[in-house]
């Protein structure tokens, strides 16, 4: 992974033919650009081919290259030898040893997700460690406390990603005495995708909160699940098992048919100032399913780059982010 300084006319259409290129060579692709920086997570068997192609459209910095075999080897090897280690301390009586020795590093992120894809999004834009939440499942302030004490940095980035979680996540900032933690008080998954892209590495840690949270807000996001029984919410009837497409402020579609609703819901998330809608699809939900509604959106929204991820979320069919 690695950020590249665009050069002057670098466009959509460049980027279009960044990210076809990565997928000729590679997976787990994330490529995200604003006016001055491109973002690249790629993994692929040949770096180099990725390096030389980037450098055609500007200057590289933060260049991070990862043996991801070795690294799973070598993780293999650590836990096999660290069980050893603790059935031999078990037998002895011995206590643990503290999590870590080493020097704390400068800056670590903390993240609130759901689903195996977007944990590997978050984990491919530089979180170190992952607290599983959401809609059912909201962390408890103890449970960041618990994963503070996993990230080994002076400063920690903790993003929520739920609306719920955010007091929380403010509680457990201020009981935190030995690491400075800074919330980014993200509501939704999109926006804390969208804040941590945009985190730069070279800016200090107030100019990147303040950077992180003016690009949230330029985040729309829509989520399509379904109903668990009757009930009536902002004027709309809604019938146990009807599918809701839910907007930042409310619900903004409801139906028996999953297609209309998505319809429906885009038609509030998009306007004129749409570039990029962003689609998360769920674990219900398969490949061929998620390539028709990108195929309706790239359709109807020629205006917008339309990318699609698999997501994992339970719950949510679709989480989706309108820039």
């Amino acid at each position: 992974e690695f950020l590249v300084v665009l050069q002057e006319g670098f466009g959509r259409q460049q980027e279009k033919d960044f990210k076809d290129y990565l997928a000729s060579i590679g997976d787990s692709i994330v490529v995200v650009a604003d006016e001055e920086i491109l973002k690249v997570h790629v993994h692929t068997n040949d770096p180099g081919l990725v390096i030389q192609r980037a450098l055609t459209y500007g200057s590289l910095s933060n260049i991070k290259i990862d043996n991801m075999r070795e690294e799973h080897q070598e993780k293999l090897i650590k836990e096999a030898k660290k069980a050893e280690l603790e059935q031999k301390d078990v037998s002895l009586g011995k206590a643990e040893e503290p999590a870590s020795s080493q020097p704390k590093k400068e800056i670590g992120f903390l993240c609130v997700s759901i689903g195996e894809g977007i944990n590997e999004i978050f984990k491919g834009l530089g979180a170190d460690y992952i607290i599983e939440g959401g809609q059912t499942m909201n962390p408890s302030t103890e449970d960041i406390l618990n994963a503070i004490e996993k990230v080994h940095a002076e400063t920690i980035f903790l993003l929520p990603n739920n609306k719920n979680i955010i007091l929380a996540a403010n509680q457990a900032a201020s009981l935190t005495e030995d690491k400075k933690i800074v919330v980014i008080p993200t509501k939704t998954i999109p926006q804390g995708i969208t804040a941590l892209i945009h985190y730069i590495p070279e800016k200090g840690a107030a100019e990147n909160k303040q950077r992180m949270q003016e690009e949230m807000k330029n985040v729309k996001t829509g989520q399509v699940t379904y109903a668990v029984r009757d009930t009536l919410i902002d004027d709309k009837e809604i019938k146990q098992g009807d599918y809701m497409g839910i907007g930042d402020s409310g619900i903004l579609a409801v139906g028996s048919g999953m297609d209309a609703v998505l319809k429906e819901m885009m038609e509030h998330l998009v306007d004129g100032d749409s570039s990029i809608i962003s689609v998360y699809y769920g674990e219900e939900v398969t490949k061929e399913e998620a390539a028709a509604f990108v195929s309706y959106l790239e359709d109807t929204y020629a205006d917008c780059e339309v990318e699609a991820h698999f997501g994992g979320q339970p719950i949510y069919y679709y989480v989706i982010s309108v820039e």
